[in-house]
């Protein structure tokens, strides 16, 4: 039985699922989150396959998750008159369960908060690696000295950057920008719904525009080189996406003035996290999720959320040696992570010429969609899930 004190940072979800086993497996637990307090709605993320499935029952969260469900939404990608050029299914973008990100962490949080620390409004903002634990500097609290610190805090993470090195050294730059406006349509529904909704989505080259997604009210999608934007200034980023999109027609017009009024909106660049020569760990430093193994609307991240935060717990469970588990959880999860950095999104979702738009809705309406929907179902099985030591806890 361990009684360490660790620190994750970040509450979204591979802190909280993090927090749940290192708890179970007898650690001191203290989570903090620079939110001032649990997230709610979000977008919809989505768990698929055997190996998903199993780490959410070992959890005992999977019925909840089931029970909260959203419903399904299938996207008809349309021309300017609104008529129909190609089909994608809800059940390849939702996968087995689609649930909204503030409903899962919420989730994660009650099953953990009652035996774990939790700081809301607070960050790291240094980190110093000794032999006999990290020294943790935070925004607004005292320091404080751990035995081992995790970074759950995403793509944008704080404590990879800390202990690893700059963003730009981890980070890729895929070429585009998403934004999501407005709550998502299945956030005013009753929980687990099973309705089955439908998106429109419309491309012009290098952009596309989504009215009633699952992700929220709409989605936008566009190829840009790296912006220079302040991140708290959200009135810029509405005009970025203002300008990116300004003279479309069916009804971009008509969204650009609804997202004018909506309170939830995030735009952010699509990247992706290559940790691939440094590994996910450093000293007593782990990243855990999107903060090791990200790439934005990929499709595997909170699988690997989960399934992460589960072999790095386990494998501590199983050696008194926190090398040997953190050499132990490089191994396993660079092979299963492939699976996020071998896709872009915005390739696929908003091609740069009207030849690639083409393409991509042939494809579409094609048998080679089936086998694509079956790689993604063999890839998120990828991994022998280990039967770690029994719980400590209950």
């Amino acid at each position: 039985m361990h009684t360490e004190n660790v620190l994750i940072c970040g509450a979204g979800i591979a802190g909280p699922a993090l927090a749940y086993w290192l708890d179970r497996y007898g650690y001191a637990v203290t989570v903090v989150e620079r939110a001032p307090a649990p997230r709610p709605g979000g977008q919809a993320v989505d768990f698929k396959g055997a190996t998903h499935r199993t780490v959410l029952e070992r959890m005992g969260i999977w019925e909840e998750i089931h029970a909260r469900r959203t419903g399904t939404t299938d996207t008809v990608f349309v021309d300017e008159h609104g008529q129909r050029l190609a089909f994608m299914s809800g059940d390849f973008t939702g996968g087995d369960v689609e649930i909204l990100r503030g409903d899962l962490s919420r989730i994660m949080y009650e099953r953990t908060a009652a035996r774990c620390e939790y700081v809301f409004g607070d960050t790291v903002t240094a980190l110093t690696d000794t032999e006999g634990g990290v020294r943790v500097e935070f925004e607004r609290g005292a320091a404080r000295t751990f035995d081992l610190v995790f970074g759950a805090d995403g793509i944008r993470s704080r404590v990879r950057r800390l202990a690893f090195g700059p963003e730009r050294e981890f980070v890729r730059h895929l070429g585009h920008y998403y934004c999501v406006a407005g709550a998502s349509p299945w956030s005013t529904t009753a929980a687990g719904s099973r309705e089955r909704a439908t998106a429109h989505g419309y491309n012009t080259p290098g952009r596309l525009a989504v009215s009633g997604g699952p992700k929220a009210q709409q989605l936008y999608l566009f190829t840009a080189p790296e912006l220079d934007y302040a991140r708290d200034d959200v009135e810029s980023q509405r005009r970025i996406v203002t300008e990116a999109y300004a003279g479309l027609g069916w009804q971009v017009p008509r969204m650009l003035e609804e997202m004018a009024a909506f309170d939830d909106f995030y735009l952010d660049s699509l990247s992706r996290v290559d940790m691939a020569k440094s590994g996910y760990t450093r000293g007593r430093v782990a990243l855990v999720g999107d903060s090791g193994y990200g790439n934005t609307l990929g499709g595997f991240g909170t699988g690997l959320a989960v399934v992460g935060a589960y072999v790095i717990a386990g494998e501590l469970a199983l050696h008194d040696d926190h090398t040997v588990a953190f050499a132990n959880y490089d191994a396993i999860m660079r092979r299963y992570a492939k699976i996020a950095g071998r896709s872009n999104a915005g390739r696929f979702l908003a091609p740069k010429t009207g030849y690639g738009i083409a393409l991509r809705n042939r494809f579409l309406e094609s048998p080679l969609w089936r086998l694509m929907s079956k790689y993604s179902d063999d890839a998120s099985n990828d991994i022998e899930l280990r039967d770690y030591p029994q719980l400590v806890a209950p």
